[in-house]
């Protein structure tokens, strides 16, 4: 999922804590920040958390009502459900520029100092303590729960560096501090915490609780500021390891999320995230795809087809439920259409690149690995796919055109037409095939096209749907060759 860059102002122009005490600055927690500009957002009815799709009326209530109550929490749900992207949001409703004292590790607040180099460095400057200023977008942290990690990555460790420099081990400033010190006064988030070895999930206890690490037995009391999130799937309690009950005791609140609950809500999350130019429109998102230069057009019928294409796999029996149907399914089958149309673009000389129905059955080996099956369809993982991708198709086609009147082009089959179509034929071939059909324009608008985009590769694009859609209703015959197929009577 991607995310664009927020722009920043200008920092504020205080440089000491004299200068930072005039200019009025009053010091807030992190928890607190985020309540007040929670709750400023709220009577502003502005979006609090941007990007974010069809949680609006469930999982968005609970975060919420657990910001408001100064909670540290758990998002539980299934793979790509969004977690990540919905916890990296929070940061957006930290101040954006917020004081801290020049050179400080974790980022002590000037009127608060709490490590033992600050405080000795504000007892010796006073007023003139030297003070910058961090974004909100620098006070995120976040870490990958994996087997391997150690306490010293999340709390700290000692320094052999500084011990060989001479400082004597029981000396404070010989710690390295790790992730969560280095977040401390921002937002920190552990994914897939269950993976996390029980024995390291320990050493969080202090840091929901007590509000402190302990590094290595040093008499060290170092007070964090931190809103402490962390994510799972559910399937992890028994698969893969569990949140010990005591650290999940901790956390203040349990959310649970979701995938889209409407094909609306599915339409909406591919156009946001896909890496593609829709209809024209420069993509938003840094992906794979946006850094490669990936340039098609995808026309709105295809990607409704996409969207209930997911939902289908999502709901489908042949599918282990259990590990989910990840919404980057959908994107990369978005993306692999819209290349499969820049391919053909390139082989055949075509100036436009629009995605077609015939690009669609090249996303079917490439989503199978996305994709756990029941142990009773193995080896029949590409059939159902692609069982599932012409029910899409199939659905698509009754919504859209399904009420249309298509005489005109069954008259062409009956007239003896026949017209070979693949990944490979190019648009204006295609159409050469099949000849005028009247009220070509009228389908190429139902299939989403507005009346401006009348290039042959949108009027392919139409006529294909349509002469899959007659196929697919029993109206027209269709025979598999190699490259493509060929419709018929």
């Amino acid at each position: 999922m991607h995310e664009s860059p927020t722009q920043r102002s200008e920092s504020p122009q205080a440089r000491t804590l004299r200068e930072l005490r005039e200019s009025g600055h009053t010091y807030r927690t992190v928890k607190a920040e985020i309540r007040e500009n929670l709750l400023a957002r709220l009577r502003a009815r502005t979006p609090r958390f941007p990007g974010i799709v069809g949680f609006d009326e469930t999982v968005l209530p609970h975060l919420e009502r657990a910001l408001l109550a100064g909670h540290d929490l758990v998002l539980l749900g299934e793979r790509g459900q969004g977690k990540t992207r919905l916890i990296r949001t929070i940061t957006g409703l930290l101040d954006e520029w917020t004081p801290v004292i020049d050179g400080c590790e974790i980022n002590d607040h000037p009127y608060v100092p709490v490590c033992v180099r600050c405080r000795a460095l504000a007892a010796e400057r006073g007023e003139d303590l030297p003070v910058a200023w961090k974004h909100r977008d620098d006070r995120y942290g976040e870490k990958l729960a994996t087997p391997d990690t150690s306490v010293g990555d999340l709390i700290g460790d000692v320094d052999p560096i500084k011990i060989a420099e001479g400082r004597t081990l029981g000396d404070p400033e010989t710690v390295h501090y790790g992730l969560v010190p280095r977040t401390n006064r921002g937002v920190f988030s552990v994914n897939e915490l269950p993976d996390l070895a029980e024995r390291i999930q320990v050493s969080l206890l202090n840091v929901l609780e007590e509000r402190d690490v302990q590094v290595r037995g040093y008499n060290l009391r170092l007070p964090l500021d931190i809103l402490l999130i962390a994510s799972a799937n559910p399937e992890d309690y028994t698969n893969r390891g569990r949140i010990i009950t005591p650290l999940k005791d901790r956390f203040g609140a349990e959310i649970r999320t979701h995938y889209p609950p409407t094909l609306e809500d599915e339409l909406a999350l591919i156009r946001q995230e896909s890496a593609l130019n829709w209809r024209g429109h420069e993509p938003e998102g840094e992906g794979d795809a946006a850094a490669a230069g990936l340039s098609a057009e995808l026309p709105e019928h295809l990607i409704e087809t996409i969207a209930r294409f997911t939902r289908l796999v999502r709901e489908s029996t042949a599918v282990d439920s259990r590990s989910g149907v990840s919404a980057r399914f959908a994107i990369a089958a978005a993306e692999t259409a819209a290349a499969s149309a820049v391919r053909r673009a390139a082989l055949t000389g075509e100036e436009r690149p629009v995605a077609r129905v015939a690009d669609l059955p090249g996303v079917v080996p490439t989503l199978r690995g996305k994709v756990e099956f029941e142990v009773s369809e193995e080896g029949r993982e590409v059939e159902v796919l692609a069982h599932l991708l012409r029910r899409a198709v199939a659905e698509t086609f009754r919504g859209t055109l399904g009420g249309m009147d298509l005489s005109a082009l069954l008259d062409k089959f009956s007239e003896g037409a026949r017209v070979e179509s693949g990944e490979l034929t190019p648009a204006t071939e295609l159409l050469q095939q099949i000849g005028p059909v009247n009220g070509l324009a009228k389908i190429m608008v139902a299939a989403g096209m507005g009346e401006g985009e009348e290039s042959p590769g949108h009027a392919a694009a139409a006529l294909e749907f349509a002469l899959e859609g007659l196929y697919l209703m029993r109206r027209l015959s269709k025979d598999d060759v190699e490259g493509g197929a060929v419709y018929r009577t």
